[in-house]
């Protein structure tokens, strides 16, 4: 017999069923999610805890007339499903397949793109706006989850929606995690919640104790009715919204389903802006998810049955990048006390667990909050210490400003330790870390690095916490190479880079995560009768000059895993023209385009950034005789 999902094309045919229905297709659509994202990966717990609230959304609201706004989009796999994407789920995240995040091309259901937090406030308010402009009576929603509340721009778009008093609808989604459990104020206010059934049981004493005394019972009801909005926001994380200028509603139970329809249906009619608080259980249906949602908010393939990982070859793969970086951070923290640790709410995604529980007074996670993370990292470089800031690269973007005027300008030792540098995966565009050379290497005083495997972070990532000045370090997601990570650790110069081979015909210059490719394509240049060098740079900024200008050949090729606007090739380029240098030079990276989502092996070779890649490409750029104009 067909499941209830089976009929269910498009919210249309979601907002033909009963409500009494809709319990089991909140099973079935856990049940679609489960057995999908075992197989592919992704989001899973975020998704496992939203079931009833996209249902409750879908089945009041007029999508795609009404637009959702889904914040960062872990929590949206259910709408993807309800929103004609059932049938193409199982592809979620694989190359060409269904994007793990909301994506405007992708279906006219997904109003907005998101992939970083906490921008579902800000856009769901300039949606709000454009209906009223234009008249088209359309809803904005946002669904914004507690962590992504902690953010600057959150409470930036909150304070202007209860200013302007647009009708926007933001829907809290409360299940007191993001990635990591939350940290902050925030978080310990909106755990002070009291719900519905609570505060019913609350007014409901008050009323009989006042209709219990003599004479005055009457009048002092009057009063308390009165009150009774303003104890009730007192005793619940209303207070906060209510002084924003929001209508607050909530908490409600986000499993009810009955419950949030009612609520919905309700604020729906209200004019200005509303926040309704709603609690659900990350994981919730899916026992090991439940039980641990940390490990599931985002997993790899995993046995549905068990909830354990599938387990790949037997022989044991390299320690990962992320490993390693946390492992040396021990070992520099150890030696030097003035080092500490900050993270934006990703100690575990950055590999800094171990770290906060050796020197718990010298870690601090800031919430997510990159800008701020920076500007206090800046104050503590101010005051001596050597902060290591760990935030992903397509993350650090986020504070740009910061970096530039409280980092770099100040010339303050503030480590940035970028993570998932480069291509990143199946979480797409929103995740590569293809921009942060080109957006870093232009600004005064900083000291711009990669290594070319583990062992050469460990001594870079050293060598950081020596420096003296800002410092970038970038490095790439997944495994490294096997190479020897143990052994005392050495200080590597500024600027330094090295010879890995000699080469007479043409001179590959690599970076990072490109140079053990650019040295097995130099091995099979060989073969061809093409005698290629392999520089690894090392430093994007300063570049080792000296080096690369006495060991270059007539030709010259750049390799790196990033835009190739502004980034290490233009670097060198930029060098060149300085120096009067001429010679043949192509450049290696990514082109002027976002990378989709697939696996980091699929989207290297589709742009060349592989052995093969550099392999084909040095050839035919050795081999051509540049035009001779006439």
């Amino acid at each position: 017999m067909q499941s209830l999902l089976g009929k269910i094309d498009s919210p249309a045919d979601l907002r033909s069923l009963e409500v009494e229905e809709l319990d089991t297709l909140a099973a079935d659509l856990r049940a679609h999610i489960i057995e999908c994202v075992s197989k592919t990966g992704g989001h899973l717990a975020s998704s496992l805890g939203a079931v009833e609230l996209t249902l409750a959304l879908h089945y009041v609201f007029d999508t795609p007339k009404d637009r959702i706004v889904w914040d960062v989009g872990h929590q949206a796999y259910a709408h993807k499903i309800l929103t004609g994407r059932r049938d193409r789920f199982h592809t979620l995240r694989t190359h060409g397949g269904v994007s793990g995040f909301p994506k405007i091309s992708e279906s006219e259901y997904d109003p907005f793109g998101v992939g970083h937090s906490s921008t579902s406030i800000s856009a769901a308010l300039g949606m709000a706006a454009a209906s009223e402009l234009s008249g088209n009576g359309a809803k904005a929603i946002a669904v914004i989850g507690d962590g992504s509340l902690t953010a600057g721009i959150a409470f930036e778009g909150l304070n202007q929606a209860g200013h302007i008093k647009k009708d926007v609808i933001v829907i809290l989604n409360d299940n007191e995690m993001s990635i990591s459990k939350n940290v902050g104020a925030l978080s310990s206010f909106l755990s002070r919640k009291i719900t519905g059934r609570m505060a019913n049981r609350l007014k409901s004493e008050i009323e009989t104790f006042l209709k219990s005394i003599p004479m005055i019972g009457g009048r002092l009801m009057g009063v308390a009715k009165r009150a009774e909005d303003s104890l009730i926001t007192l005793l619940t994380p209303g207070m906060l919204f209510e002084g924003l200028g929001f209508h607050y509603i909530g908490p409600i139970d986000g499993h009810n389903i009955k419950e949030v329809i009612d609520t919905f249906r309700d604020v729906s009619i209200l004019k200005g802006p509303v926040l309704i608080h709603v609690l659900t259980k990350k994981g919730k249906g899916y026992l090991p998810a439940e039980s641990d949602p940390s490990s599931f908010h985002g997993v790899s393939p995993f046995n549905p049955r068990t909830g354990k990982a599938l387990k790949g070859p037997v022989k044991k793969p390299p320690q990962s990048y992320t490993k390693v970086f946390g492992s040396t951070m021990l070992e520099v923290a150890e030696a030097n006390e003035r080092v500490v640790a900050i993270t934006a709410a990703m100690p575990a995604g950055t590999g800094l667990s171990d770290f906060a529980l050796r020197f718990p007074d010298r870690y601090f996670d800031v919430g997510i909050a990159e800008q701020h993370g920076l500007t206090f990292a800046a104050g503590l470089a101010r005051d001596g210490f050597v902060p290591v800031t760990a935030i992903y690269s397509t993350f650090l973007g986020r504070a740009y400003d910061e970096i530039f005027h409280d980092v770099c300008l100040q010339n303050l030792p503030v480590v940035m330790a970028m993570d998932r540098a480069g291509i990143v995966g199946q979480d797409g565009p929103t995740h590569h870390g293809l921009f942060d050379i080109s957006y870093l290497r232009h600004l005064p005083n900083i000291i711009c690095a990669a290594p070319k495997d583990e062992g050469e972070l460990r001594h870079l990532l050293y060598s950081a916490t020596r420096y003296g000045a800002p410092v970038a370090l970038r490095y790439p997601r997944g495994s490294g190479l096997g190479v020897d990570t143990t052994g005392p650790l050495k200080l590597i110069e500024p600027g330094s880079a090295e010879i890995l081979k000699e080469g007479a015909d043409v001179t590959i210059i690599a970076l990072g995560s490109m140079v053990v490719p650019a040295l097995e394509a130099a091995e099979n240049l060989e073969v061809s009768g093409i005698k290629a060098g392999v520089i690894n740079a090392r430093f994007v900024k300063p570049l080792d000059e000296e080096l690369i200008l006495r060991s270059i050949a007539g030709t010259v090729v750049t390799v790196e895993e990033n835009a190739l606007q502004g980034g290490f090739g233009s670097a060198v380029l930029e060098m060149f023209e300085e120096h009067d240098v001429t010679c043949r030079i192509k450049r290696i990276g990514v082109p002027d385009k976002y990378v989709e989502h697939g696996s980091q092996g699929e989207l290297r070779s589709e742009l060349g950034l592989d052995a093969a890649g550099i392999e084909k490409v040095v050839k035919v750029f050795v081999n051509s005789m540049p035009s001779i104009a006439l």
